[in-house]
């Protein structure tokens, strides 16, 4: 049985992650803006079959090897820090580009739309960080079996990642022309979502608990 509270916990963390500018995000919004909301929504198949694949990993235990070797639990941790503080730079530095920003894109067929939005989760540093070392913060070995813990868990990020990922798809083309003409707009949108992501930084290199065996 999960807590309410370990799935709240888990959808704030995925509604947080997803919120800031990522791999995932960038590449999306890039497509969907250039190549319209078909090629987006296709992407996004892509993205939610990577997902599956790293709760695959989380069910079977993958992560139970940071119980093992907690010096490389703390290394994916601290890496993990340091990615989500490049990208909080890269939103709020001084001539930082949006990600809502139109750039020109080639027209890439159905195929390689869903292999693009697969490798870009795959190699996404901020869903590692959730599978690897958040997620595992709110299983509870005394509540059952951590493997089906993990995989409800994984679930509900998966929910809510997909869920607003659709959502910046579909609104992606209206939002970049409207920020398009409003530079302070487009200003106020990178320094919250950097903000975003050096608070979600601090916060993952701060936390002391440990990952739990599976």
């Amino acid at each position: 049985m999960i807590e309410m509270t370990a799935i709240l916990g888990v959808a704030a963390a995925a509604l947080g992650m997803v919120l800031t500018p990522g791999p995932n995000m960038m590449y999306l919004v890039s497509r969907t803006v250039s190549q319209g909301r078909r090629a987006g929504l296709v992407s996004l198949t892509g993205v939610a079959a990577g997902f599956g694949v790293y709760l695959t990993a989380a069910a079977a235990g993958i992560t139970a090897v940071f119980a093992v070797v907690p010096g490389l639990y703390l290394a994916v941790k601290l890496a993990g820090a340091a990615y989500l503080l490049w990208l909080a730079w890269q939103a709020i530095r001084p001539g930082g580009t949006s990600v809502f920003a139109p750039s020109e894109l080639p027209i890439d067929p159905t195929r390689k739309l869903f292999t693009m939005g697969l490798v870009t989760n795959l190699l996404n540093p901020k869903i590692a960080i959730m599978y690897m070392a958040l997620i595992p913060q709110f299983v509870a070995p005394e509540h059952g079996r951590v493997w089906l813990q993990s995989l409800s868990l994984g679930a509900v990020q998966i929910t809510v990642a997909l869920t607003v990922n659709c959502l910046i798809v579909l609104g992606a083309g209206s939002i970049a022309t409207f920020l398009t003409g409003r530079p302070l707009w487009l200003r106020a949108q990178r320094f919250v979502m950097g903000t975003m992501l050096g608070a979600i930084a601090v916060l993952l290199a701060t936390d002391r608990a440990r990952p739990l065996p599976a």
